[in-house]
Order: C-alpha cells, then sequence, then structure tokens
C-alpha cells in the first residue's frame, strides 16, 4: 500500500501552503478520541506489527491528506526506516494503552508537520534568486550546492543518521528541486546521480563525502 508509506511522499503532498493544517490543544484532544479506538492490541502487533497501524494511518490521512502518512515515520528502526519522528518509537514499543497511546499519536503526527514545515521555510531560504527554474543555466551552482549541503547537514542530524536514513535525505533533495520547478522523475535521476551510493545506515556523512554529493549535485542541476 503505497499510499501509506511516507517514503513515496511527493512535495507537492506534503507542502504546507497547499496542504493547510492547524491542530489548537482541543483539536488535539478531540483527534486523539478519534485515534483512540483504531489502536492495536498488543496481540495484533505481534501477529502483524508491519500493518497494525494502518488503521490509524488511513484515518489520518483521510482527514488531513497524504502528507499525514509520516506521522509514525521514526528515527532508526521503528514502523519504517530512517525518519525523523522522536517521539514515536513502533508500534512494539510505544503502543500501551489507548488514552497513553493516542496522544502520543497525535504528537508524532504534530512532530511530523512541524518538519515538513520547517523544510519549507529552509526551501524558501535557500531557493535560487529565479525560484521557477526554467534553465537552472541562469542559476549560479554555488546556489545549488550550497542548498545541498546544508539540507543533507540538517537530514543527517534529524535522522541522526540511523538506519536507512539516506532513504528520506534523498527525498528532501528531491523535494527541494520540485520546490524551485524542476519535474519530479528529472528530481530523481539528479538526486540518485549525486548521490551515488555514497551514504550508508549508521554513518553519518563526514565533510569529504557531502562536499562531494554537493558538487555533483550542482553539476546535475547544471546540465538539465
Amino acid at each position: 500500500m503505497s499510499e501509506l508509506l511516507p517514503r513515496t511522499l511527493t512535495w507537492p503532498e506534503v507542502d504546507p501552503l497547499r496542504n493547510l493544517f492547524e491542530l489548537d490543544e482541543d483539536a488535539a484532544k478531540e483527534l486523539a478520541r478519534l485515534v483512540a479506538p483504531l489502536l492495536p492490541s498488543p496481540e495484533a502487533i505481534e501477529e502483524l506489527w508491519w500493518r497494525s497501524l494502518d488503521p490509524v494511518t488511513e484515518f489520518l490521512v483521510a482527514r488531513f491528506g497524504r502528507w499525514a502518512c509520516g506521522w509514525n515515520w521514526s528515527v532508526g528502526e521503528g514502523d519504517s526506516d530512517g525518519g525523523v519522528v522522536d517521539v514515536w518509537c513502533c508500534a512494539r514499543h510505544s503502543v500501551s494503552t489507548a488514552d497513553v497511546t493516542a496522544p502520543l499519536a497525535v504528537a508524532a503526527l504534530l512532530e511530523w508537520r512541524d518538519w515538513i514545515e520547517d523544510l519549507a521555510e529552509r526551501f524558501s531560504a535557500l531557493a535560487p534568486p529565479l525560484q521557477s527554474v526554467a534553465s537552472s543555466s541562469s542559476v549560479d551552482p554555488w546556489h545549488w550546492e550550497r542548498a545541498c549541503t546544508r539540507l543533507v547537514t540538517v537530514v543527517a542530524d534529524r535522522t541522526r543518521a540511523e538506519s536507512g536514513w539516506y532513504t528520506h535525505c534523498k527525498q528532501v533533495l528531491g523535494w527541494f528541486i520540485a520546490y524551485n520547478g524542476i519535474d519530479e522523475e528529472r528530481a530523481r535521476e539528479i538526486v540518485e546521480r549525486a548521490i551515488g551510493g555514497r551514504f550508508g545506515s549508521w554513518i553519518a556523512p563526514d565533510a569529504a563525502a557531502v562536499d562531494i554529493v554537493s558538487s555533483r549535485f550542482a553539476q546535475t542541476v547544471d546540465g538539465n
């Protein structure tokens, strides 16, 4: 069910400007009340742990949009490898009683949303002068290189470079390119050529590796 996998999310699906969201304290409590009956029992987790939270995810996606499927994309080896959410670990370790777990799920959703909004702010700050990039040859490659360096660094930090972290790193770089008007297929090609297997699980990239990737990223975008 790819629609429930956060690693398949595109920038239009997460862009805060296209996917408005607001949850005050009262609304968060009401959301937790609605989530509570959808939570799995310990028995269900043991039987089919990787699918046990699907009802929660389906509900959040139906209510808020597909961006919400990242609510439990936790750091390290959680329900899905390589995310940024800290307050949620995984079904096996985060699910307890409904009155405790439901607010935790809502807090995880808010943490994921905060990350998306943080990225949007970073994208705005890092965007080349010509934000709608009809021809990247008109953009100084330094802008692309600087953006890649900063985005790789922040993703490595937020994911703590744990299991599968590079998947989200590639996704974020693709989102940034899409933010700047380059189509999704071309964005994936640019990112794959730039990273080329240089990042791995449980290994934070050193400055030399980041410099190489950022330079290749800039060169590849410049050849768009």
